[in-house]
């Protein structure tokens, strides 16, 4: 059996991609906007190694199996396909026509992957040293690759576009906004911004609402990116962000805390601990903007230690339904006040960043090599799909310390803008 009949038989007749493999078969309509190309016979050994998404993604890093057209496509396309489709007697006969071989030849992972064992030597999940390489892994990348692919905002995180035309700097300048309005900054009040990335909530708070703002951040390289393009916009009189353990903050006493895109990071476990220490830092009246990726429902894992997203992109990442994240909220003591899932606004926001990253793409291959350059194309494409049928999702949750005697400092009926 060729190569091209085991495509078919995988993926049905009906699919709308081309084939074609180093053994001269080929599947699929020749006019499909999507063409798998599979170069080798390590390809197979990735797949037939570790069947499904880790052994496709792998062939794919190493540049085994070439996509030609768009990945988002591609995965769409194949999105609902699995090896449970296949009856038992077509898969034994696809075992026996690739023989043993594939399983026998010895295939390296692609330097992109993250060892577990590594990871192990660094201490429990969670602990600092550990969450600091895991955190190095995924953002000290060249922030060079990141303005390509983020745009001038270098915003990271999910953007909310006020029109389905606006454009994605449009949309992240909304995003911080809403996040201001929300914690109802004003001149004068003190911000502590965990997780800054680049300082973009910090500078829109800076620039826009006279707020003092700190933020804090693990990748060095965001540090220093974000101190530099504070100076730059004369900012540092208001702005600071430090390459600082969110935990190490020792200043309390703030108006409010946003957390834009760490909650991801830091584990089921350590929930209670992590609201724990944000209400300690909030003023009685303080609030707190947690806005996260999260599940659609407390019936999944919240870490899955084998998947592509896992070994590739987010080492132990985490994540929760909003309704944990909000019991956990008000077990610590916060009051909560506003909630909104932000879903569809995170799949337009990945198809901006895909879209810059194919402008870029030759530079962004010069710049982090092939491998690297190819994770994020699948990974981001493969999030795209994951938010439009709702795999994952994306909240915001606003939450507040009350007064000693019940006090929130919300307005009865604020003027809401906000969804």
């Amino acid at each position: 059996m060729r190569l091209a009949q085991i495509f078919e038989k995988i993926v049905g007749s009906e699919a709308n991609v081309e084939f074609a493999a180093y053994d001269g078969s080929k599947a699929g309509p020749s006019d499909a906007a999507v063409r798998i190309e599979v170069k080798s016979p390590i390809a197979v050994a990735y797949l037939a190694q570790s069947p499904g998404e880790m052994g496709l993604a792998r062939a794919y890093i190493a540049g085994h199996i070439d996509v030609h057209g768009d990945m988002y496509t591609l995965l769409s396309e194949m999105a609902q396909i699995t090896l449970n489709d296949m009856p038992m007697k077509e898969k034994i006969a696809v075992a026996r026509s690739l023989g043993v071989k594939p399983l026998l030849m010895r295939v390296p992972l692609p330097a992109q992957e993250v060892r577990q064992s590594a990871l192990a030597r660094l201490g429990s999940r969670h602990a600092k040293q550990r969450d600091a390489e895991a955190i190095h892994h995924h953002y000290d990348v060249s922030n060079r690759f990141y303005e390509w692919v983020l745009g001038p905002s270098m915003a990271y995180t999910c953007a909310v576009f006020p029109e389905d035309g606006s454009s994605l700097e449009e949309a992240q300048y909304a995003k911080f906004d809403l996040v201001a309005r929300k914690l109802d900054l004003k001149p004068g009040m003190r911000l502590l911004d965990v997780g800054c990335g680049w300082g973009g909530m910090v500078m829109h708070a800076a620039k826009e609402y006279g707020v003092k703002a700190v933020g804090v951040t693990l990748s060095r390289q965001q540090a220093e990116w974000a101190q530099k393009a504070i100076a730059e916009a004369g900012l540092s009189e208001l702005a600071e962000v430090r390459h600082l353990d969110y935990r190490d903050v020792a200043e309390g006493d703030f108006d409010a805390v946003s957390s834009i895109g760490l909650t991801e990071h830091i584990g089921k476990d350590q929930l209670p601990g992590y609201f724990r220490f944000l209400y300690g830092k909030l003023k009685p009246g303080g609030r707190l903007l947690n806005h996260c990726i999260t599940r659609p429902t407390g019936t999944e894992r919240t870490i899955n230690k084998g998947g592509f997203i896992n070994r590739y992109v987010f080492p132990d990442g985490e994540l929760e339904s909003v309704g944990h994240l909000i019991r956990e909220m008000e077990d610590i003591g916060f009051e909560i006040r506003h909630e909104e899932n932000l879903r569809e606004h995170y799949a337009k926001t990945l198809e901006g960043w895909c879209a810059n990253l194919d402008a870029h793409w030759d530079e962004a291959v010069t710049e982090v090599g092939q491998g690297t350059a190819r994770v994020w194309r699948l990974y981001m494409a493969g999030c795209i799909v994951g938010f439009e049928r709702n795999k994952v999702q994306l909240h915001q949750v606003l939450g507040v310390k009350l007064g000693k005697n019940g006090e929130s400092g919300v307005a009865l009926r604020p003027s809401l803008d906000w969804p």
